[in-house]
């Protein structure tokens, strides 16, 4: 391996050990000694990227460098719109997609894109200009479908997949995109039957959704205990908690804690502290709306790893929570086979960190977090009591079943906001934030990843 490669290898290492200060001057050290690699040029961006620093022009030096990467364009356009430059983002990805109109990644990007920037229609046109080129081809047909789908868009869905029908050749994937349609939207009965020795994960996850919203807990649970010991049990297991909920079967205790494994955690910030926190986070919500597949509405959330920001307020929110953390996994139970319990002895590592900023009569719908190991939401900036409205009016609620399920079930807990609070929960636990009236909720939330 040259010095070079070497030197990459290593800054790729720190940034996955999540020491985003040593990785960053890892690869600045690699781009100068060896200003022609591509490789080099291709991490200096990047990594400057993930610690929040000017990178467009760094991208734009490594695609000259690397011309025809499509990972270097999606993340040049991604950088570009971080610094402002939103027009120049969206130019480059459609120069690309002119050229290339199957590009999946490019298409997804640009939707994205768009829909943060507040479009409300029309935001899906790059699918459209691109199924007019390439009308046979069912991946863009169904790449256009799911854009819909994840918005729950279900009119919109269905008159793309209608179009993909007439347009294609019928196939295994159209016919699946069908029945989830039928069954997500509610629209008619889906006949899983022919589809039951697939094994598909997600015509699994479907069908389990579907047995919940109609009264069938014990056949929904029968599919989703067929996942609970493969690399996806992540997914079954907050659908598994709801069947053993609804059978009142006491397995339901030993997955969420009997009292529920959670934590609400005041934080020593000083109000100066939570000032300097608060100023610093709203300058990063540069979006005017949340990315479709988010939970959040009415309101926006910041991309990147937000623990990677050099701000010194955000820095000290990051080691506090460490340490908030660290106690609580201390005091759980070891039980074996548990998604949350049953952990290796690694050092805490971050999936993700974002903050959130709600307006009056936003929320969080209710979700999980498949990446996760524990879960989080801390408060920095609430409403006025006046504004946030009665009990339990912004409040968390911990095992809320997703609403279009329509389960009978009620929360397990809910936790008051306050600024400093920190909330902490098992990432397979369903969660939720209640509406409220108006003002401004400001928070920051964490996954950590499951220890090696």
């Amino acid at each position: 391996m040259s010095d070079t490669a070497q030197r990459v290898s290593r800054a790729a290492a720190l940034l996955a050990e999540q020491d985003i200060d040593a990785a960053l001057e890892a690869i600045i050290e690699a781009a100068r000694l060896d200003p022609a690699s591509p490789q080099a040029a291709f991490g200096h961006a990047q990594i400057a990227f993930e610690a929040w620093q000017p990178a467009a022009a760094l991208f734009e030096r490594a695609a000259a460098l690397l011309p025809g990467q499509p990972d270097l364009i999606r993340n040049h356009a991604l950088a570009l719109a971080a610094e402002g430059e939103g027009d120049r983002a969206e130019a480059l990805l459609e120069t690309v997609l002119a050229q290339h109109p199957g590009w999946l990644d490019g298409h997804r990007t640009l939707c994205a894109m768009r829909i943060t920037k507040g479009e409300g229609e029309g935001w899906d046109r790059s699918f459209a200009k691109a199924v007019a080129h390439e009308p046979a081809s069912t991946a863009l047909w169904l790449g256009w479908f799911q854009q819909h789908a994840t918005r729950k868009d279900w009119a919109a869905a269905g008159r793309v997949l209608a179009g993909a029908q007439q347009a294609c050749p019928p196939s295994q994937a159209l016919a699946l995109s069908t029945l989830f349609l039928t069954a997500e939207s509610g629209q008619g009965t889906p006949d899983f039957a022919p589809f039951t020795e697939l094994a598909d994960l997600g015509t699994d996850l479907c069908h389990v959704r579907y047995l919940l919203r109609t009264g069938q807990p014990e056949a929904a649970l029968a599919i989703a205990q067929r996942h609970l010991r493969a690399p996806q049990a992540r997914m079954f297991w907050p659908y598994a908690g709801l069947c053993w909920r609804l059978l009142g079967d006491p397995q339901a205790g030993w997955l969420d804690g009997e009292p529920l494994h959670a934590a609400a955690i005041d934080l020593d910030f000083t109000p100066q502290q939570l000032g300097d926190l608060a100023a610093a986070l709203r300058r990063l919500h540069r979006m005017k709306a949340p990315y479709p597949e988010q939970s959040v509405r009415g309101g926006t959330q910041t991309d990147r790893q937000l623990f990677f920001h050099p701000d010194p307020a955000i820095r000290l929110a990051r080691d506090k929570v460490l340490g908030a953390v660290a106690e609580f996994a201390a005091t759980l139970p070891h039980p074996a086979g548990h998604p949350l319990l049953d952990r290796g002895a690694g050092p805490l590592r971050f999936a993700g960190s974002w903050s959130v900023r709600l307006a009056g009569a936003g929320f969080h719908a209710s979700h999980t977090h498949v990446r996760g190991w524990i879960s989080s939401a801390c408060y920095v900036s609430l409403p006025e009591p006046a504004e946030l409205g009665a009990p339990p009016a912004g409040w968390l609620s911990l095992g809320s079943p997703p609403p279009e399920l329509g389960l009978d079930l009620p929360p397990l807990r809910q936790i008051e906001p306050k600024p400093g609070r920190l909330a902490l929960f098992g990432s397979t636990l369903w969660h939720a934030t209640e509406p409220f009236a108006a003002g401004e909720r400001l928070t920051f939330a964490f996954d950590v990843a499951p220890p090696r």
